[in-house]
């Protein structure tokens, strides 16, 4: 759950430190809703790049920053509809775009939501904690973010095979680098570097994305008030029938929670590699889909919310990569019908992205849906982080060519299928769960009777999105003591 507990001496250094750095925390209110934010944070953002390390680019912590690199404002909620010409499906598939976030990923969202309440309660010290953000990609390059607006010290894990881009950032920010073996599937080895930090290292204070919930409630809050606003605008008599998300840290799959107290007939469907199907078989392995953990089962995933798991093919993610982001790909688009001003913006597809649009298509297919039926997902990130695999990819296999265009649209695309999905009943929701024992209880040392209440205790999950107005009460009085200096 979420301590909220005061800790004076933490929480008077915590103000220090934000009174010298000029820090305005942004409520959760203001996130969802930019125009709360002052007119005069709205007028300093003018001067202020989208990814630049800036104390009030916490401001422009929200899906709905203007998609400007320079000076933006506020708008709507940043968004992409794919139409049938490249979807293969009559149903509507609609995106909500991570990459006009600060670090180019929504992450960066989830990461304060972990963040904040245990400094605005003093529990987390910036002047004498280090920050410690495991993490599979884009979560500890948020908050390693975060981190440098706060001069705090951050250290960042993620696994050694990640793109090459995501490390060269890193080092702008990040106080210490930590490569652990492997690929995203190898996320123990992240934990155990974390034990053994812990073990050897003072004054760290971790934020572990895949059990802080924060991660959870930000989402939930967040990402699902700006989905049900997507919803009010596009449905006009269309049916809203599900939301698709690859599970990493399963922290977005939380805004499902919200869609569905909103709309309670839509369904949550949780995606992984085909190459690791720890949902799908209590399997293992190691998969190319950047920024999605594997083999094991987050202790913040609601999983009894959860109606049905699709694997996606890793060659299917890298080919689509490339039939994207290549010209030759892009002509063979064009040629098929797809819009010259889709095809243009198409590298706002990351990998995980692509992941996330491969389920939206299988999801349709399953269900049969109409042009009345509307599908949610979220591109988290965008190419910019990735030109590295495509040079790789031309290395290894050439150019890309006419020829690959033409197998890539019609097999890894349009030839997606009704295999690896499983629709879950009450008893493959329960043995998905209780996976969760073998990471949280054996291995990290959580509480069992927690693990029993988050399926048994239906006010268990409540309970935390309740958390959302103590919190900014929290903060509101935080940035009033900063302001009194």
């Amino acid at each position: 759950m979420i301590d909220l507990s005061i800790n004076e001496s933490g929480l008077q250094e915590a103000v220090k430190r934000a009174r010298e750095r000029n820090i305005i925390i942004p409520t959760f209110a203001q996130q969802r809703d930019p125009r709360k934010v002052p007119p005069s944070i709205v007028d300093e953002l003018k001067d202020i790049g989208l990814w630049q390390v800036h104390p009030r680019n916490l401001f422009r912590i929200t899906w709905k920053n203007e998609p400007l690199a320079e000076g933006g404002g506020f708008g709507e909620v940043n968004t992409i509809e794919l139409p049938p010409e490249l979807t293969g499906v009559e149903a509507r598939i609609i995106a909500l775009v991570g990459k006009y976030f600060p670090t180019g990923a929504h992450k960066v969202g989830a990461t304060f939501g972990c963040l904040v309440p245990p400094l605005v309660t003093g529990q987390f010290n910036p002047i004498v904690h280090k920050a410690v953000w495991p993490s599979t990609g884009n979560y500890c390059r948020g908050g390693a973010y975060n981190a440098t607006l706060l001069s705090c010290e951050s250290i960042a894990i993620l696994p050694e095979e990640m793109s090459k881009e995501r490390f060269e950032w890193l080092q702008t920010v990040s106080g210490e680098i930590i490569k652990t073996p492997g690929s995203e599937s190898n996320v123990k080895e992240i934990f155990d570097k974390v034990w053994e930090l812990r073990e050897t290292r003072e004054n760290i204070f971790v934020f572990n994305q895949f059990e802080e919930f924060g991660n959870y409630l930000w989402h939930y809050d967040i990402t699902g008030h700006a989905m049900k606003e997507v919803l009010e605008k596009e449905l006009k008599g269309d049916t809203f029938r599900g939301l698709v998300l690859t599970t990493g840290s399963a922290g977005t799959i939380g805004c499902g929670d919200f869609l569905k107290q909103q709309y309670p007939e839509m369904k949550i469907a949780a995606g992984e590699a085909l190459q690791c199907p720890t949902m799908l078989l209590n399997g293992y392995g190691a998969h190319r889909i950047e920024g999605i953990g594997d083999k094991h089962i987050p202790w913040i995933h609601n999983v009894r919310n959860t109606d049905m798991v699709i694997a996606i093919d890793d060659e299917d993610t890298m080919n689509i990569m490339r039939l994207f982001n290549e010209e030759e790909g892009n002509k063979y688009l064009k040629k098929m019908g797809v819009s010259k001003e889709l095809v243009s913006i198409l590298h706002l597809l990351g990998i995980s992205s692509i992941a996330n649009f491969l389920m939206a298509i299988k999801f349709a297919k399953y269900y049969e849906l109409t042009h009345k039926d509307v599908i949610l997902t979220v591109f988290t990130d965008s190419m910019e982080l990735y030109q590295s695999r495509l040079k790789e990819y031309n290395a290894k296999f050439g150019p890309y060519s006419e020829e690959d265009a033409i197998k890539d649209f019609h097999s890894h695309l349009m030839g997606q299928k009704l295999d690896n999905m499983l629709e879950l009943n009450y008893v493959q929701r329960k043995r998905i769960h209780n996976l969760k024992y073998f990471t949280w209880i054996e291995q990290q040392g959580r509480d069992l009777d927690e693990l029993i209440r988050q399926w048994d205790d239906l006010e268990y999950w409540k309970d935390i999105q309740k958390s959302i107005e103590p919190i900014d009460n929290l903060i509101i009085e935080f940035n009033k003591k900063v302001s009194q200096g």
